[in-house]
């Protein structure tokens, strides 16, 4: 299968292409490398890796990538309410123009997975979020991804992934997610502050959220034209567990401390049924992450 990965250069990207690379794949990355390309660089000695570089937003661009592809990841967007709040414009325009430019310009025949957040549930009440909670979304992040998922769900030939919050190593590596960020400071710093830490927060490693994708891309027609949350059902934890058990592995000092509030305010534990019945379970448990951010924190600057 030939496959467009739009922003494959980046967190998740850099874990999927290597991983569709090695199921055969032929992969096109389109992406404009605002934060470098370095985690494609294994890729560049495969005979079926080819690199776009260029915007979502650009016609031009999206029009030559989308050329001869048989299915494409729609991984590209200005990720997380801090990332959006601090570059509004660009934030639209890449979340909500260019995945309307890529709906527009796609063929029919062209499948399309689009990466959406658990955030677009905003703050609900339900005890478990499932696919059926309503759609509620209170950030500029989460309003753009609820906008996206419509676009692509109304053109069709279409699946949504609201995906948990990600963590673990990446050949892009993000020290911003939540888990990440708990454990760079943890290393680093040997503390940990942490507000809302009663708050729960749901979780799926970067390997599984690629596991998943290729596991779409394989499965198409039994997913097809439908919404699906991805996480790990074992990882529906609060702050105060995640930061503990950093501090068992790390010995970090650890602060609770209530000066700061999460812009989504996301507070519940959410269902992965769906997906499970399907076929797909994510595998990468806490400590197995943990243990590799360890490492990777000593390592980047």
């Amino acid at each position: 299968m030939r496959v467009l990965v739009t922003g494959g250069a980046g967190y998740v990207g850099s874990t999927l292409v290597p991983a569709l690379l090695a199921e055969g794949h032929h992969v096109r990355v389109l992406d404009r490398l605002r934060a470098g390309g370095e985690g494609l660089l294994s890729c560049c000695g495969h005979a079926g890796f080819e690199m776009v570089v260029g915007d979502v937003c650009d016609e031009r661009a999206v029009a030559e990538a989308l050329r001869g592809v048989d299915a494409i990841v729609h991984l590209a967007a200005v990720v997380g309410e801090p990332a959006c709040a601090g570059e509004p414009a660009q934030a639209w325009m890449t979340n909500v123009e260019g995945t309307s430019t890529l709906v527009k310009l796609r063929q029919a025949g062209q499948s399309l997975l689009f990466a959406s957040t658990g955030s677009v549930y905003g703050k609900v009440t339900d005890a478990v979020c499932t696919e059926a909670t309503s759609v509620d979304p209170n950030t500029r992040y989460a309003k753009a991804k609820a906008l996206g998922e419509q676009m692509v769900l109304d053109a069709g030939n279409a699946v949504v992934y609201r995906f948990a919050t990600a963590f673990g190593v990446s050949q892009r590596l993000r020290t911003d997610l939540l888990v990440n960020d708990f454990v760079y400071k943890a290393v680093r710093q040997g503390y940990l502050v942490v507000y809302q830490p009663g708050f729960r927060r749901t979780l799926v490693h970067v390997r599984d959220m690629a596991r998943s994708i290729v596991f779409a891309l394989g499965n198409w027609h039994g997913l097809a034209d439908d919404v699906y949350n991805v996480g790990n059902a074992e990882l529906n934890l609060s702050k105060a567990a995640i930061a503990g058990a950093i501090a068992r592995r790390t010995e970090c000092y650890v602060h609770f401390a209530e000066f700061a509030t999460d812009p989504d305010q996301r507070d519940y534990a959410v269902s992965y049924r769906k997906i499970e019945d399907k076929g797909f379970t994510a595998e990468v448990d806490l400590e197995t992450g943990l243990a590799e951010l360890c490492g990777a924190a000593r390592l980047v600057p």
